[in-house]
């Protein structure tokens, strides 16, 4: 039997290869992987440079790899099988909706035979979740507090520390003019990781199949990620050290050329399996037990990894496959160019979009508030703004970016989100510093210079009165609605046209 290390499985203290210590081991390299979407190209090196590194390290040790790198997973399996006749595999579960299936397939007719095994990158097992849900709804503060209990974590005598599950009335805070948050880390590629990087380029650049943009829509930085285990932990002790106690209060303010902020840019290696998220809360938790670090900002980030990381994965799991389609809105808009080009006069989007290009990277609030509002309030059919978070980022797979997005940021589904996240320009103005120089004014919704996020906003609740004015959270939003007389009405709807004439022609 051979353990097959995916891609995104590069886990060795857990899990098939430390269950089955003297196994060989196969990892496939497939280009094709790298032209089903137009992927950053720093995504592409990460998975590829983390994929080799990963084999090095394991051939250090000892251990017998047999690494392909083959056009296609087909063609590395059926060289494998040729090599090793009517062997068995043996591998973890996958997280993308369909995967079991297609690898079942492909191994089959490649020869052999492959058996899976729980994925043990996360906290909760696919038995507590359902068990937890039970047929009801989902709540993600319900979970939350579920997987607290469960884990013991930031828990004393069965009462959460500090009395509260959560600090978000003290996390919502936007950053001192003079504030100057630490520099982010970053790994100097090796001779390896250069290599992958070159590789990349001259591949993939170009290379994309019914793109509008090809590969040239990213404007890649030099490659910053961690690719091998420990880099990932000089990740996150650098985390923890410079920037964990300041996560909290600024985890969703936003300014200009400030990208990383606060935030841990632990997400690649978590996706990847170079860091496990027990590690990851226990460090944040000792360092709030060591006094290095307040409640708030460590509350906050165990949120993220304990509650929503695996949160959304079981509803993804459960939900798919029509929760990838979801549409209760209608939204038909294709996808403005700016989200390829950056080329935009809105400040905020502008900002974010140069730097999903350039880093294949922005933080949460960005993706939910700037990006994802912005295509919520636009009307923009789910799948291809879906397509495109994939598509952009570093830290995108499907099981992230689709409750994510489509349901999430789109409203699309309705199975967790109570409310569609849609804001005017205040939310932006209260958590950022872009409207200040932004050509767009943020305090007008009609006539010329007016802000498209004032506009779209009362476009979008009146286009979706129907589904919407009923949703007891709205009502708030929709008795101002009703305070709009038919001149207003009718201004609000001149200027989304506007809005909308100027994206489809490439210079709003």
């Amino acid at each position: 039997m051979t353990v097959w290390v995916r891609g995104d499985h590069l886990v060795r203290n857990r899990g098939p290869l430390a269950r089955r210590p003297n196994d060989d081991v196969l990892l496939v390299e497939a280009e094709s992987f790298g032209r089903r979407l137009p992927y950053h190209p720093h995504k592409l090196t990460l998975v590829f440079s983390a994929m080799r590194h990963f084999r090095d390290a394991l051939r250090e040790d000892g251990r017998a790899v047999d690494y392909r790198q083959v056009d296609t997973f087909a063609d590395g399996l059926e060289a494998h099988f040729a090599a090793h006749p009517e062997e068995t595999l043996v591998t973890t579960e996958p997280q993308a909706h369909g995967s079991r299936e297609r690898i079942e397939d492909i191994v089959a007719d490649a020869g052999g035979d492959v058996e899976f095994v729980p994925d043990e990158r996360f906290c909760c097992s696919r038995e507590q979740f359902d068990a937890w849900t039970d047929g009801g709804q989902y709540r993600h503060e319900g979970f939350y507090r579920f997987m607290r209990r469960e884990t013991g974590y930031l828990m004393a005598d069965g009462e959460p520390v500090g009395g509260e599950w959560n600090y978000d009335d003290q996390n919502r805070e936007t950053p001192p003019e003079d504030w100057e948050p630490a520099d982010p880390p970053t790994f100097d590629p090796d001779e390896t990781t250069t290599a992958v990087a070159e590789w990349v380029e001259t591949t993939f650049d170009g290379g994309y199949e019914d793109q509008p943009y090809g590969g040239s829509w990213a404007d890649p930085e030099p490659f910053r990620w961690p690719v091998t285990r420990r880099q990932a932990v000089r990740a996150l002790d650098h985390f923890v050290e410079h920037r964990l106690a300041e996560f909290g209060p600024y985890q969703d303010a936003m300014r200009d050329g400030e990208w990383a902020m606060s935030h841990s840019l632990l997400s690649t290696s978590l996706n990847l399996g170079l860091l496990l998220p027990e590690e990851v809360i226990e460090r944040a938790i000792a360092a709030y037990e060591d006094g290095d670090a307040p409640l708030n900002s460590v509350e906050g980030f165990v949120r993220q990894i304990l509650g929503w990381r695996e949160f959304l994965r079981h509803v993804y799991r459960r939900e798919m496959p029509e929760l990838a389609t979801a549409n209760q809105l209608g939204a038909e808009a294709d996808l403005p160019e700016f989200y390829w080009t950056g080329e935009t006069e809105m400040a905020c989007l502008s900002d974010v979009v140069d730097g999903v290009r350039e880093r294949g990277y922005s933080h949460h609030i960005e993706r939910l508030m700037v990006l994802s509002n912005f295509g919520l309030l636009y009307g923009v059919e789910p799948a291809q703004l879906n397509r495109w978070f994939h598509a952009g980022y570093v830290d995108a797979f499907h099981w992230v970016t689709t409750p994510n997005v489509v349901e999430m940021g789109l409203y699309g589904a309705g199975v967790f989100a109570t409310k569609p996240y849609a804001s005017s320009a205040n939310y932006v103005d209260k958590m950022s510093d872009y409207c200040s120089g932004c050509p767009y004014y943020k305090t007008k919704t009609t006539g010329e210079g007016a802000c498209p996020f004032n506009t779209l906003y009362w476009d979008f609740l009146k286009r979706n009165e129907d589904e919407l004015r009923s949703n007891h959270r709205m009502g708030l939003m929709y008795s101002h609605v009703d305070d709009k007389g038919d001149e207003e009405w009718d201004a609000i709807r001149e200027r989304a046209e506007e809005v909308r004439t100027m994206a489809d022609r490439g210079d709003l």
